[in-house]
């Protein structure tokens, strides 16, 4: 149970994956208790795309499963959710709670590194982060790519911060977070995948309607045509397939075997 949000009754499966049916505010605590627990926790958002890998990807949902808090980021998987008698409260999306935890850090002094994207890119981000936060301590920061992951993670280690961002595409940066664990010290590792390119003006975020009516994956398609089309066509008619299987798959009773 984390400090001032009870985990237990708050986390679920849907679909195969255990999920936190936490508000936005809520999700703000229960980071903000695990920053001060001194240890390694991992704090990770789950869209449609994600479970359609981790059902194909066993180690994933593994690694899914083993974080601290997961939140429901996607509209799909927030109305899937309640079709499938959940209370959902809300859609918790990564790069705003990244905002929310970025202003909770600056306000209490907890420091941050930053991992990910190119080297641009990320000194791009991290002017736009000083613009908005000027208090906010910054631990440290490295591009995306590397090979030595023993060495990043003792980079983060050495820097003592209390959160480490990581702007890496999935499952890379649940790979990392997950096989470095405990080699990161005591903080929390949250992936937030695309984020710093958005902050940083090279990717644009769909506009708030299209947000509201989960049509975030069009607007990507759209953008990225070439790279997009099957991950989010594709992937959305399987996570279609899997929501229709279990909605309509036969109820068990208690004298089944």
């Amino acid at each position: 149970m984390v400090l001032g949000v009870s985990m237990s009754s708050a986390r679920t499966e849907i679909l195969g994956l255990p999920m936190d049916l936490l508000t936005m505010r809520e999700s703000v605590q229960a980071c903000e208790n695990l920053m001060n627990s001194g240890r390694c926790a991992q704090h990770v958002v789950v869209n449609a795309a994600k479970i359609v890998a981790a059902h194909d990807d066993p180690g994933l949902a593994n690694m899914i499963a083993d974080c601290d808090v997961i939140n429901i980021d996607g509209m799909s998987v927030v109305w899937a959710g309640r079709l499938l008698g959940h209370r959902v409260p809300e859609r918790v999306a990564g790069i705003d709670l990244m905002d929310h935890l970025l202003a909770l850090c600056a306000r209490k002094g907890f420091s941050v590194f930053f991992l990910g994207a190119t080297d641009v890119v990320l000194s791009e981000f991290l002017e736009i982060v000083r613009t908005r936060y000027p208090e906010l301590v910054i631990a440290g920061s490295h591009s995306g790519y590397f090979d030595d992951d023993e060495r990043i993670a003792s980079s983060v280690r050495d820097s003592g911060a209390s959160l480490l961002l990581l702007g890496i595409s999935s499952p890379r940066k649940e790979i990392f977070a997950s096989t470095q664990k405990d080699s990161l010290g005591p903080l929390l590792v949250m992936g937030v995948g695309g984020s710093f390119d958005v902050w940083a003006g090279r990717t644009r975020r769909a506009p708030l309607w299209m947000q509201t009516m989960g049509l975030e994956w069009l607007y990507r398609v759209v953008q990225e045509p070439r790279r997009m089309w099957r991950r989010y066509l594709v992937g959305n008619a399987r996570f279609i397939g899997m929501l229709a299987r279990e909605l309509f798959a036969p109820k068990r009773t208690h004298g089944d075997c």
